[in-house]
């Protein structure tokens, strides 16, 4: 697969190899042609696992200000060519500049709750029409309706704590209906509520391990941006804590990591034979060998599947989607575009 998205070349075809063809970069595969793009149109290329790109067209790239990213498969940075002049310090002061800035800190923060609690919200309806029960298709779309009240609440929040207050109050609220999203029997994954450090039952376990693989794609997202994964906006900055990346990745949660916990375990595709109690680690619920290889195999295949992207107005894959925010994000910290808009899952 070989997409432009936001001006930047997105080579995921294994083995795709990109060169430079008078003012085209050019993408083949066993010499067959892909794509070819004019080198104006593009701000970066981004390259993932054994896809390659000729010295000719990477540093024409880094001598205009193109930056080059490579990434392995699964969406981990692994380097990044660009040229003296690139803009990448510049990005990153007004990223700076912007968390200095209380007004400007405070929009972002809104519009990432925003979408985080419009994709929470996407979920529970969308697991209220296949609740089990009346009594829980209530409950699941009680939340749901509390959530779409309480975006409109954002936009009066006056201040970050008021913002995190919000985001808090609904995440509570979307756990404690959490468990009835679930179909299996209530002895193989019950969910009571959301537990972290450390995971104390199976269902907690999978939604922590999801967790951080997202938060790790989204840190490479922002890495190979460019941006700063520890400065962020809604999560408060700490020594050795990617905040920014905590950030982006509170847009994905529900409809990556949630949606796709769900479909393991209600499709029986995860059983408690993939878990592990351990009393040496604060009786807390891992994944084992096992289960890890199969999560993370589920993960990867989910990455591959096209979802609608409202502002793109065409269909992307879930992997990408980090990317493509994190470029966004990019352009409104540059001033390039008036609002950031997070992404919004389509019904």
């Amino acid at each position: 697969m070989a997409r432009v998205h936001l001006n930047t070349l997105f080579i995921q075809t294994p083995k795709a190899h990109v060169s430079l063809d008078g003012e085209t970069l050019r993408v083949e595969l066993e010499e067959r042609t892909l794509l070819q793009v004019p080198l104006h149109h593009l701000d970066g290329v981004v390259l993932f696992g054994l896809c390659t790109i000729s010295a000719g067209a990477m540093h024409r790239c880094a001598r205009e200000g193109r930056e080059v990213a490579f990434l392995d498969y699964s969406g981990r940075f692994r380097c990044r060519v660009e040229g003296p002049t690139h803009g990448n310090v510049l990005l990153r002061l007004a990223q700076y500049e912007s968390l200095r800035a209380p007004t400007r800190c405070l929009e972002i923060a809104r519009r990432l709750v925003a979408g985080k609690l419009r994709n929470s919200r996407h979920v529970l309806l969308r697991g209220a029409r296949d609740a089990k029960s009346d009594e829980a298709r209530q409950a699941i779309a009680g939340a749901a309706a509390e959530h779409a009240v309480s975006v409109a609440t954002l936009e009066t929040a006056d201040t970050l704590d008021g913002v995190r207050g919000i985001e808090g109050q609904m995440a509570a609220r979307y756990f404690a209906v959490f468990g009835q999203l679930l179909t299996v029997e209530p002895s193989d994954f019950a969910f009571v509520q959301r537990t972290r450090r450390p995971p104390r039952d199976r269902v907690n376990a999978l939604l922590s391990f999801l967790y951080a693989v997202l938060a790790h794609d989204c840190t490479t997202a922002l890495e190979s941006t460019g941006l700063d994964p520890q400065i962020g906006f809604l999560h408060a900055v700490r020594s050795g804590r990617p905040a920014l990346a905590l950030d982006l990745e509170e847009e994905f949660r529900a409809v990556v990591a949630d949606r796709l916990a769900l479909t393991l375990i209600n499709l029986r595709q995860i059983r408690p034979e993939h878990f592990e109690a351990r009393t040496e680690a604060g009786e807390s619920v891992l994944l084992t060998e096992g289960g890890r290889k199969a999560v993370l195999a589920a993960y990867q295949k989910r990455k591959e599947e096209l979802v609608p992207h409202r502002l793109l107005k065409a269909p992307v894959p879930v992997g990408l989607l980090p990317q493509l925010q994190a470029r966004l994000l990019a352009r409104f910290l540059r001033g390039d575009v008036p609002h950031y808009d997070p992404y919004l899952a389509v019904r």
